[in-house]
């Protein structure tokens, strides 16, 4: 429960006179007894009450209350009550606090009553290279954070001597803090971060990492990838963004997915290629139709005996009109002559001109690209499943935008991770890689998508980023509140974003110098290569074509000998003629796809 200042002094007050009173009443049991009487107040038994007049006659206690005050001591809600001769308070503290306009109240010092102020500013420091603040005017204090890209430590030697000063690291920032520093015309002495930490807010109400540096004024400026949030703007003054990245995710590669034996069927789906098959036979059987019907595709030869009749469209011919059409390949002299088959010819054409074409373009594809399940593709599949734990790092804006969040999804991301058991948290970047790389796909890691594309560039180069990034946010430098270098590297900032500075940086220290690129005219020509688990459908389905071509052949052979063929013989007038078959027709016979019709008398 909180108290107010002034209630609380007030109940400490009313405490000291009670305490003062008891003391005078132990010392001397009756010595108010000649004071109240009847309900009346008297002073020296010649006044009643004490009347304001003047000259004033003071109480006859007021010196015995004084003195018994002073030799009262006690802890109160205020803290230690004590007094001493003159009266005054002592042997007390008070927190000093600073309150602006954006930020605050922060405690940074404590005043003692005997001791004085006791600054923060004034703790001192563990000695060691990394902390020695001293400054010149014309050198800047650069705070940093090991996280490669964007700053290692460098252990190069030059003739067995090890680096110095800034040459120590190297790294994004390091270039980045090497222009800013020419661009403004100053020198820089460049440290790390003692806890290794961002920056966030304590209970206290105080800060760590990077933001609790410039905020205790050891630092006049962090050149780090360090996130512009409106949490941190409060307490310090950031830059134009010189990077723009976003909370992305990151998971170990899935095996490659291996070619099955019909991966040339793959192009089109299981509907597709049932819609294909229902379409040929629709078609096939509408020729025969119209074929059937239509006098135009009926032939006539006078024989000395009658007229014969024939029609190219029989059922099998119209089924290998189709086909031929289908595979690209035409089907002899078998064509359409009516006016309705022409028309459904046409349309399979067509039909068959645009799913070839689809189906050649698709087919080079799944033939010649490599392709990867991954099991989750995106924020929402994460959330969803449970077989795949996912954390953040422990201290920075990840872990806060999931913690601050109102969107449904990242409600209930934070909700996991924060109980999960055991915790999925890690205490830096590198120890989230490589738990991904060790937990063979049951560990997924949220982190800015320059560190997730870093990383999946460095062997053993098996971890990828999968869907795309859940917010937008940018790196700033940072600087102390209404530091006057706040414009100055505004500017700058534009600049090399303007000449193509970062950029150029960027592709360097993710790119150029990655560990799992390899020749591009290799990668391609691998690309093209097929091997004949690619392709072995195509040749099983010829060997079944000839298998199968073989039994009907034996199959016929067996049944031409058991049933050998009746041949007939037509003596032909030399005269073509094509007319409509006469329905009156009183007997037929059939012989190879051919009507011969005897005209009775």
């Amino acid at each position: 429960m909180s108290l107010l200042v002034d209630a609380a002094l007030s109940i400490d007050g009313v405490d000291t006179i009670s305490k003062a009173l008891k003391l005078m009443i132990q010392r001397q049991e009756r010595v108010f007894q000649y004071t109240f009487r009847r309900s009346e107040v008297f002073n020296y038994n010649r006044t009643k009450g004490i009347p304001c007049i003047s000259p004033p006659i003071p109480w006859m206690h007021g010196k015995d209350i004084y003195e018994s005050i002073k030799r009262v001591k006690f802890e109160g809600l205020t803290g230690n009550l004590a007094f001493d001769e003159r009266g005054y308070r002592k042997d007390y503290r008070l927190d000093v606090l600073t309150v602006s306009l954006n930020n605050g109240p922060e405690k940074i010092g404590e005043w003692d009553s005997n001791t004085g102020l006791k600054s923060v500013y004034d703790e001192e420091e563990d000695s060691g290279d990394t902390w020695n603040y001293t400054r010149t005017d014309y050198e800047r204090t650069v705070v940093s954070i090991i996280s490669p890209p964007f700053l290692y430590r460098n252990n190069k030697t030059d003739n067995g001597r090890p680096p110095t000063g800034n040459d120590r690291y190297e790294g994004y920032c390091k270039d980045l803090a090497d222009a800013l520093a020419r661009e403004l015309g100053l020198s820089y002495r460049m440290v790390i971060v003692k806890d290794n930490k961002y920056g966030v807010e304590l209970e206290n109400k105080s800060w760590n990492g990077i933001i609790g540096e410039l905020r205790r004024g050891r630092a006049d400026l962090a050149v780090a990838p360090l996130t512009i949030t409106a949490e941190r703007e409060r307490v310090v003054d950031f830059s134009k963004p010189f990077m723009n990245v976003g909370i992305s995710i990151m998971i170990r590669k899935p095996e490659k997915q291996k070619p099955g034996v019909f991966s040339f069927m793959e192009p089109f789906t299981i509907n597709i290629w049932a819609c294909i098959t229902i379409a040929y036979v629709l078609v096939s059987v509408s020729i025969y139709m119209a074929s059937r019907f239509s006098p135009y595709e009926w032939s006539t030869e006078d024989l000395t005996s009658g007229h014969i009749y024939h029609n190219q469209f029989t059922l099998p011919n119209a089924f290998w009109f189709s086909m031929g059409a289908l595979m690209l390949q035409g089907s002899d002299h078998v064509c359409p002559r009516s006016t309705a088959g022409r028309i459904i010819g046409g349309a399979w054409w067509f039909f068959v001109l645009i799913t070839i074409s689809s189906y050649t373009a698709n087919l080079a594809a799944f033939l010649t690209i490599e392709r990867m399940l991954t099991p989750i593709d995106s924020a929402d599949a994460l959330a969803k499943q449970t077989d795949i734990a996912y954390g953040t790092v422990e201290d920075g804006s990840t872990k806060s935008f999931f913690k601050k969040s109102k969107v449904t999804t990242y409600k209930n991301m934070w909700n996991y991770m924060s109980t999960a058991s055991p915790p999925v948290f890690t205490k830096s970047i590198q120890e989230g890689v490589e738990r991904v790389r060790n937990t063979k796909g049951k560990y997924a890691f949220l982190l800015e998508s320059s560190n997730n594309d870093f990383y999946n560039n460095r062997k053993p180069c098996n971890t990828m980023r999968v869907g795309p990034n859940l917010d937008l946010k940018g790196f700033g430098i940072a600087t102390p509140l209404n530091s006057h270098l706040k414009e100055a590297i505004n500017y700058v900032v534009l600049k090399l974003k303007e000449d193509g500075t970062l950029h150029k940086l960027q592709q360097t220290w993710w790119f150029e110098k990655g560990e799992c690129g390899t020749n591009p005219g290799h990668r391609e020509s691998k690309k093209r290569s097929l091997s004949l688990s690619n392709v072995s459908g195509i040749f099983y389905i010829l060997i079944s074509g000839l298998v199968l071509a073989i039994i009907i052949g034996l199959i016929e052979i067996y049944y031409g000998k058991r049933h050998p063929p009746k041949l007939v013989h037509y003596s032909y007038s030399r005269r073509w003629q094509n007319s409509r078959p006469n329905l009156g027709v009183t007997s037929r016979e059939h012989h190879n796809g051919l009507f011969v019709e005897a005209m009775i008398k």
